[in-house]
């Protein structure tokens, strides 16, 4: 990496991001082990486990704004790739549990046995490694984004067509998972997990270090999508963004830089449901509604599309109201996201981080000199 480039990567913004971050997480972690119980500073580990699904959602819009803010593709279908992602950890996570489980199986996944299987289908083969589940974490949304993709682009589908068969791929991925003799547990999909790489998921110690690890995974996606957005190939993608034809007409192959940031975006969001699944404890096929993935587009304009960190901001404000509606007023939180959707679009189109330089640019407003 170059001096230039270094320094376009590690501005002042990305910095800031990193820092609280890692702050945030470390405070969370002390406040959870350095208080006692009974004290009102005290972060109990079911909070920790919901501030580390928040995290995991920020990944998702992370990927979502990789596409949509910086390539222009609108995708409704990225919770396939999130789900796609936890399925992969489940499986792996159903393979550890062994002989543990209510039947008593060693081979068999406990549904399975409920279901009269005899044997392990081929592809849950390899699943009890761990390094093989995380490779599949990633090559199957990434596989499945590259065939997608290519079909799609090479197609020239653009605009809200390619929006409305990323929905339908989503849509149809939540049919086929329902069914049972898929092999992926049906309606019911995969809990019950013990334990991962040895360590059991009942611990708060193990619930800490996932949590951990999830902070430092959101740290580390944000800085790999800042220096994919600030290099050649991400200025490429903005002009592919901003005027496609003209971008073709000087010579650019768009459907390669398309194709290449959603299959990346996908690989991105198959990590955050990964991690999604050990701390939430459950991963079954309503996590491909369409819905969702709607959502996630919310939860990024809501931020501010196209800056990444507001990406970040958008998926933890969004859920966290999302948290707290579904307690107090749980049959007025679809109502309150479509409104906020609206009041956005129409008062915020930049989105939530963008109100700053907004309010500063208002006609008759007072600056102070330095």
């Amino acid at each position: 990496m170059n001096t230039t480039l270094q320094a376009t990567v590690l501005d002042r913004t990305t910095v800031t991001v990193l820092l609280l971050t890692a702050g945030v997480a470390a405070l969370v972690l002390l406040l959870n082990a350095a208080v006692p119980d009974s004290s009102a500073l005290h972060i109990s580990t079911y909070t920790v486990g919901l501030l580390g699904k928040y995290m995991c959602y920020a990944m998702l819009a992370l990927a979502v704004d990789l596409v949509w803010g910086y390539c222009g593709i609108l995708s409704l279908g990225h919770a396939a790739f999130f789900a796609l992602g936890g399925y992969a950890m489940g499986m792996y996570l159903m393979r550890a549990i062994g002989a543990r489980g209510v039947y008593g199986n060693p081979l068999l996944p406990d549904f399975m046995v409920f279901l009269n299987w005899k044997t392990l289908p081929w592809y849950w083969h390899g699943f009890d490694m761990f390094w093989f589940a995380a490779s599949m974490v990633v090559i199957a949304p990434g596989l499945l984004a590259l065939v997608f993709g290519w079909l799609a682009f090479r197609s020239r589908v653009t605009g809200v067509y390619l929006s409305i068969i990323t929905q339908a791929l989503t849509y149809a991925l939540m049919l086929a998972f329902f069914r049972n003799d898929m092999g992926f547990g049906g309606n019911n999909g995969f809990t019950d997990f013990k334990d991962v790489l040895g360590f059991s998921l009942a611990k708060d110690s193990t619930r800490l270090a996932l949590f951990a690890v999830t902070a430092l995974a959101l740290a580390g996606a944000y800085l790999t999508c800042r220096f994919i957005v600030t290099s050649r190939a991400g200025r490429a993608m903005q002009a592919v963004r901003d005027a496609e034809g003209r971008t073709r007409f000087i010579g650019y192959r768009v459907e390669s830089y398309k194709l290449w940031v959603f299959v990346f975006s996908a690989m991105l969001a198959g990590v955050a449901g990964s991690l999604y699944v050990p701390q939430i404890g459950i991963i079954n096929p309503s996590e491909f509604q369409p819905v969702n993935s709607i959502e996630v587009v919310i939860w990024v304009a809501v931020g501010g599309r196209g800056t990444l960190y507001g990406a970040i901001a958008g998926a933890i404000l969004v859920n966290y109201a999302k948290t707290w509606f579904t307690g107090a007023l749980p049959e007025m939180w679809l109502y309150a996201l479509g409104l906020l959707f609206v009041l956005v679009t129409l008062l915020l189109p930049r989105g939530i981080v963008g109100l700053g330089p907004q309010l500063r640019r208002q006609p008759g407003a007072v600056t102070h000199a330095p």
